[in-house]
């Protein structure tokens, strides 16, 4: 896989252990920009002693908006063999977090299915979540069977035309409405335990976008006429412009109090009723962490 790359909808057939690169600019090695101990998302995720992060570098989507931009335009990463990831894992695990979270993890699937048996074979046993922009190919998907239990896709545009002027995929909304499918399919409707905390299942994702309201409510919409009550809904006002943004006047704003509040009311007069929203105003960039190579490299006793 990793000398013809077609992992991902944009079948680049990259020669990644050469100098031929894809899209997403990622290499035969595994990198990884920060490993932390994660409280900021959904209150069955985070719980009371955080998510066990995986932050990888490099990423197949490229929104402008990315607030994870050093990470996923740029490449900022160190390089980590499989063995050290399956050691990253265990590491998470024993601080006792609730799950290990694998950001943007698709260009790595393959490395991360071995990272993933050897560590359970090491002993792991917390819920592993595969945590995705959702331009993934159902192949792909299923080559992940038996091996996450929960999914935490974004569904961000449901128009080609923001897609194709935001993040540079025409086809984004087919492959990953494609891919949800295939991972609702895979592990079922969510399962919590008795603390609260998600241990199978899937959580859909969307950051509402200024300006871009009726986009956003064919996404619910198609979440509910699709999905049902077989998923949850995560509806995010987070979205904070980031410096590219100023190419694009349309988007270079945060979303109005009254823009979210409108999506909420559609999303409960639709009918949708499994779902988490955020209060107040998180449009800040002091939520983007610090990608500091943090937990990445072993640490050697003295």
């Amino acid at each position: 896989m990793m000398t013809n790359c077609i992992l991902c909808p944009r079948q680049c057939h990259a020669n990644r252990t050469s100098r031929q690169l894809g899209f997403c600019r990622a290499s035969s090695d595994i990198e990884i920009a920060l490993v932390t101990r994660h409280f900021g998302e959904e209150p069955c995720i985070s719980g009371t002693q955080g998510s066990g992060t995986v932050f990888f570098s490099h990423c197949n989507l490229g929104c402008i908006f990315c607030q994870n931009h050093i990470v996923s335009h740029t490449g900022k990463g160190a390089k980590v063999n499989v063995a050290r990831l399956s050691e990253i894992f265990i590491e998470q695990q024993s601080l006792g977090v609730h799950n290990i979270n694998l950001v943007t993890p698709t260009h790595y699937a393959p490395q991360i299915v071995t990272a993933l048996h050897a560590a359970k074979n090491m002993g792991l046993n917390v819920p592993i979540i595969y945590n995705t922009g959702s331009y993934e190919l159902s192949s792909t998907i299923q080559s992940l069977d038996g091996y996450i239990d929960v999914y935490l896709p974004d569904l961000k545009f449901y128009d080609d035309k923001y897609s194709r002027t935001y993040a540079q995929a025409p086809d984004y909304f087919n492959k990953a409405s494609q891919a949800v499918e295939t991972m609702l399919q895979q592990v079922g409707s969510p399962c919590f335990d008795d603390n609260g905390l998600i241990t199978r299942g899937v959580i859909i994702r969307h950051l509402a976008l200024p300006g871009l309201v009726q986009d956003s409510k064919k996404i619910l919409q198609f979440i509910h006429n699709t999905f049902g009550d077989s998923v949850y809904i995560s509806l995010m006002n987070q979205y904070t412009p980031m410096p590219d943004c100023k190419k694009f006047p349309e988007i270079n704003r945060p979303i109005t109090a009254a823009e979210y509040d409108e999506l909420v009311d559609y999303a409960l007069s639709i009918g949708i009723e499994n779902g988490f929203i955020q209060e107040g105003c998180t449009a800040s960039t002091d939520y983007i962490p610090e990608f500091n190579l943090q937990g990445v490299e072993k640490k050697h006793n003295s």
